[in-house]
């Protein structure tokens, strides 16, 4: 099995608004080691989350390549793609995009149910699922909703969803930008953690320059440009 889990070859995003021509992202390669952290670090509109998309299955650039496991993923079919993004990625937004109607546990067990991967069934999938609640600290949370947690407590949850089918990649856009200085340390500090722990491979996008001390690997984004 290689090292390398990621990689990225001039990937492109243009847009184009009449006759002006946006380039989100302007030609970047990035290489991605199995269970290393990494950061994404930029200024508001340097491109970071469009480059996060392209590497995450979610939108197609307009020019270049993404490896996973050294499959080109641009090249295999939607259904595929859609499925490799349900199992070997997860994704950890600014917004917690939590469903209101279904308790916390009921958010992180979600995923699992809907994969197709039921390995030992839907006990096995909410033993994983009160395990990952657990490792965030919300063992006392599991019933309440959405709107009865407050704005750390459902990122949170919203990580321990991503992590519920065991990923291979966890990408996190922006996952403090609507949290207090206080809670995105603590969000930091337990994302690092649970990617030591767990071994798995993340990368963080974000605006705040602290974190590329506390990753392997930084890869800083100007102008849709890799510095």
């Amino acid at each position: 099995m290689s090292d390398e889990l990621l990689a990225a070859e001039g990937l492109e995003k243009i847009y184009r608004d009449g006759i002006k021509e946006v380039r989100a992202v302007d030609g970047v390669s990035l290489r991605i080691k199995r269970g290393e952290a990494s950061a994404i670090v930029g200024p508001s509109g340097a491109g970071k989350s469009t480059l996060l998309h392209m590497l995450g299955g979610l939108d197609s650039p307009t020019a270049g390549k993404v490896y996973l496991d050294g499959a080109d993923i641009y090249g295999l079919s939607d259904g595929r793609r859609a499925r490799i993004r349900n199992r070997e990625i997860g994704f950890v937004f600014q917004f917690y995009h939590l469903l209101p109607e279904f308790t916390a546990l009921e958010n992180v067990m979600l995923p699992a149910l809907m994969s197709g991967k039921r390995s030992g069934g839907k006990k096995d999938i909410k033993e994983r699922a009160l395990d990952l609640l657990r490792a965030v600290g919300l063992e006392q949370r599991l019933g309440h909703l959405p709107s009865e947690l407050s704005g750390g407590e459902s990122q949170r949850v919203a990580i321990a969803r991503a992590l519920i089918n065991r990923p291979k990649l966890l990408l996190c856009d922006e996952p403090t930008g609507n949290l207090d200085s206080k809670t995105s340390e603590s969000i930091y500090e337990l994302l690092l953690g649970l990617q030591s722990g767990y071994s798995t491979t993340i990368i963080i996008v974000t605006h705040d320059e602290n974190i590329s001390s506390r990753v392997g690997n930084v890869v800083l984004l100007k102008d849709g440009k890799a510095l």
